[in-house]
C-alpha cells in the first residue's frame, strides 16, 4: 500500500531491463520514467506494456511531469526515476542527481495534503546499480585496443593496456581539438582534464551561439545539451531551408558531449577494473567508429544494492518552510548514498 520511488544511477543503457527483472523478483509492476527517444520502432509499443512513459528532455515537460504527479498519488505507487538525467556510460561514478526525482514527490504530496488528505508515508530508495563481467576480459581489451590503434595507424609500443589506452586517448583529443581549431601552443602545459574541459566548454558555447541560446553556465552539462538537442529539433522542424550541415554539426556536437559528460583523465588509473577500461575503450570506439551502441563486450552480472529508504513524510514540514533547502538537501543525501554504496 506504500509509495515508492526507486533511485538508481544510471551507469548504461541497459538499466531499464535491469530494473524491471528486480521488479519481476519482487512480484511489483514498476512505472519507469524514461527518455522520450527511446520510444522508437519496436520499443515504442513494448515500453508502454512494462509500465514506462516518456519524458522529453531539454524543456518542462508538462504532460510526463502531470503524468508523474497522478501516479505519485496513487497507492502501491511503485515508480523508477534515474535521477542522473541520463547515461553516465561509466560503472562506478554517479553524476549530479537532479532535483526533481526529489521535488516531483514533494510536490504531489503537498498536493494530496490541500486536498484534506493526511501527510502521506512515500519513500525514497536508493540504488546502486554496476556490473561485473564475468569472464576474464584480457584478450576483449587487446582486441578493442587493436582496432583503434589500426584506426589511429599507430603500434603498440606501450608495455601495458594502461598505456596503450593513453596513446588512443591522445589520439582522440588531439583529433577533436585540430577539428575545432583548438590546437594548442606548444609551449601551453595543462593537463588532460583541462584539455577535456575546455573541449566541452567549447562545443557548449559554440552550439549555444549557433542556436541564440543563452548559456546557463550554472547549469550541469547534460541538462544544456537537452537543450540544444531540443531547440535544435523544433528549429528544423520549424524551417524548411534548415541548414542541413549545420544540424549536423551541432547534433554531432551534442552527441560528444553526452559521451564524454562524465570521463576525467584518471578513472581507469584509480582501479584498473577490466569494467573501467571497457567503460573508456567503449566511448573511445564511439567517438571514433561514430556507433550509437556498441555491442556487449562480455557477459556481465548485475549488482544492485538497496541503500536505506527515506520517508518523505518525516521531511515534509521541513518542506513547506524551505523548500529548495530541502529537496537540496535530500537530494545531495542520495546521491551521496549511491554513490557511497557503489564500492
Amino acid at each position: 500500500e506504500e509509495r515508492v520511488v526507486y533511485l538508481p544511477n544510471h551507469p548504461t543503457l541497459d538499466d531499464g531491463m535491469v530494473l524491471f527483472l528486480l521488479s519481476t523478483r519482487l512480484g511489483q509492476l514498476f512505472h519507469y520514467v524514461v527518455a522520450y527517444e527511446s520510444f522508437r520502432g519496436w520499443m515504442k509499443k513494448f515500453l508502454p506494456l512494462i509500465g514506462a512513459y516518456s519524458i522529453r528532455r531539454g524543456l518542462g515537460d508538462r504532460t510526463s511531469i502531470a503524468q508523474t504527479l497522478k501516479l505519485l498519488k496513487q497507492p502501491s505507487c511503485d515508480l523508477v526515476i534515474f535521477p542522473e538525467g541520463g547515461c553516465s556510460y561509466q560503472n562506478d561514478t554517479v553524476m549530479p542527481f537532479r532535483t526533481g526525482a526529489i521535488q516531483l514527490p514533494l510536490q504531489a504530496m503537498n498536493q494530496m495534503v490541500k486536498q484534506g488528505e493526511p501527510v502521506p508515508n512515500l519513500y525514497l530508495v536508493p540504488v546502486s546499480l554496476k556490473y561485473q563481467y564475468t569472464d576474464s576480459m584480457k584478450p576483449v581489451i587487446d582486441q578493442t585496443l587493436s582496432r583503434l590503434e589500426k584506426a589511429f595507424k599507430i603500434n603498440a609500443i606501450a608495455p601495458n593496456f594502461y598505456g596503450r589506452l593513453r596513446g588512443v586517448a591522445e589520439q582522440v583529443i588531439l583529433r577533436l581539438e585540430t577539428e575545432y581549431d583548438l590546437n594548442l601552443d606548444q609551449t601551453t602545459q595543462i593537463d588532460w582534464n583541462q584539455r577535456i574541459n575546455q573541449l566541452k566548454t567549447h562545443l557548449l558555447i559554440e552550439c549555444e551561439q549557433k542556436l541564440e541560446i543563452t548559456p546557463a553556465t550554472m547549469t550541469p552539462i547534460r541538462e544544456r545539451v537537452y537543450k540544444i538537442q531540443s531547440v535544435l529539433k523544433s528549429r528544423a522542424q520549424e524551417l524548411d531551408q534548415f541548414d542541413e550541415t549545420t544540424y549536423e554539426s551541432i547534433y554531432q556536437a551534442t552527441l560528444r558531449l553526452l559521451n564524454f559528460d562524465a570521463i576525467y583523465d584518471g578513472y581507469v588509473a584509480a582501479s584498473p577494473t577490466p569494467e573501467r577500461f571497457l567503460d573508456t575503450l567503449t566511448r573511445l570506439e564511439r567517438e571514433v567508429f561514430k556507433f550509437d551502441r556498441p555491442l556487449p563486450k562480455g557477459h556481465r552480472k548485475a549488482k544492485l544494492r538497496i541503500g536505506d529508504p527515506i520517508n518523505l513524510k518525516e521531511h515534509f514540514q521541513s518542506y513547506r518552510q524551505n523548500r529548495a533547502g530541502t529537496v537540496e538537501m535530500l537530494t545531495q543525501q542520495l546521491q551521496q548514498t549511491v554513490q557511497e554504496n557503489l564500492s
